[in-house]
């Protein structure tokens, strides 16, 4: 079990849902927790009810040069973990440029900027740890979900480029990829949601996780399944059962 009392995480997308849980449980084992998000109101609350000590710092994805300002703000870490999250269901049907557009600045390219923003510290001090959230979205396309799956196919391609990049030179890269979590995003869907879980039952996996030395887990294990079993599947298959 990894000593935790006393260190400093990052975490970015953190005002409500999976992130304002996970800061609850990693606030409760003793982490310094950083909170960042758009909402500074919200950030507050938080912080203001979490058992330890924790800081606040708002912060806009999209905006290249307010996430190195945070990153030098913030400082020495010991991980950042990024669950920033943008998400409307459509796909070529219903293509809307501008909602396609803020998902690929925030789900992917908040998360290329915050990763490039704290790496070159950890490299310097060589140590770190890097925790991003994907999907069970990113092991193939669906219908209705074009621009979120692909940001999420990035965010997996993404990490684990990170962890070969990365590997033996003490900064641990993992991976988590979800399945349904009951949040304003999941709100919007209208269709039925298997394996569907709370943030806090979602909080505790990924916990669990980072205690591990696992690159990734997909989650639930058992609706995982389908998603990364169909990458084995041929493609006329696939599209077949998928389309």
């Amino acid at each position: 079990m990894i000593e935790w009392q006393g260190r400093t995480y990052w975490l970015i997308g953190a005002s409500e849902g999976l992130g304002a849980a996970l800061a609850r449980q990693l606030s409760r084992v003793g982490i310094r927790v950083i909170l960042s998000a758009r909402n500074r109101e919200a950030l507050q609350d938080l912080a203001d009810d979490l058992p330890g000590p924790a800081r606040v710092l708002p912060l806009d994805v999209t905006d290249p040069e307010a996430v190195t300002a945070a990153a030098d703000e913030v400082g020495e870490i010991d991980g950042m973990v990024y669950l920033a999250g943008a998400y409307w269901p459509f796909g070529a049907n219903e293509w809307d440029s501008e909602k396609a557009q803020t998902m690929a600045d925030v789900n992917f390219g908040g998360a290329m900027r915050c990763v490039g923003a704290v790496l070159p510290g950890m490299t310097a001090r060589g140590r770190g740890h890097i925790v991003l959230t994907g999907s069970l979205t990113a092991y193939g396309g669906l219908p209705g979900a074009a621009p979120y799956v692909a940001t999420k196919a990035g965010i997996m391609a993404l990490a684990e480029s990170l962890r070969c990049d990365l590997q033996g030179k003490g900064i641990k890269v993992q991976l988590l990829n979800p399945g349904y979590i009951r949040t304003r995003l999941t709100d919007k869907n209208d269709f039925a949601m298997p394996g569907l879980m709370e943030p806090e039952e979602a909080a505790r996996i990924y916990f669990e996780h980072m205690n591990s030395d696992s690159f990734s887990r997909a989650f639930p294990t058992w609706f995982s399944m389908v998603f990364r079993g169909a990458r084995f599947l041929p493609g006329w298959l696939y599209f077949r059962l998928f389309s």
